[in-house]
Formats: C-alpha cells, structure tokens, sequence
C-alpha cells in the first residue's frame, strides 16, 4: 500500500513540476518517472541541506522539488 501512494504522489509532483518548467504535463509514464526520480533528488538534496519534511505531504513537497530540479537539468542539457 505504500508503494501505491509512493506512485500517485510521485505521479502528481512529476505533473505538478512538467506544468511549472514546461507549461505542459509529459504523459502519466514520463510524470511517475519524473516524480519518482524527484523524490529521489529532492530527498538527498533536502538532507544534504538539513531539511526534513514528514508525511505524505512532505513527501510530495520533497519530490515535488526534485522533479523541478531534475526537469531544470535536462531543460540545462537538452539547450547545450
């Protein structure tokens, strides 16, 4: 059950993000892999920092950060 929720959160941050860096989602495979990517990003990124979030909205909130980052990077090296 917690990898469920782990997906669909996952699945809204990686849409959430595509909407603020692209204007546009990617399509539910390409927003669960963003999101859960991000989570990952956005967890080590946060702790690297001293950051923590708890619950499910701090989970989201943490990947919703690391999906921005990731889809910034890629936005870095799809102009280079």
């Amino acid at each position: 059950m917690n990898l469920l929720i782990f997906l669909i959160i996952g699945a809204i941050a990686g849409w959430l993000a595509g909407e603020v860096m692209k204007g546009r989602g990617l399509g539910l495979l390409g927003n669960l892999i963003v999101g859960v990517i991000g989570a990952f990003i956005g967890g080590h990124l946060l702790g690297f920092f001293g950051v923590a979030f708890a619950g499910d909205f701090g989970v989201f909130i943490t990947a919703f950060i690391g999906a921005v980052v990731l889809l910034f990077i890629v936005g870095l090296i799809k102009r280079a």
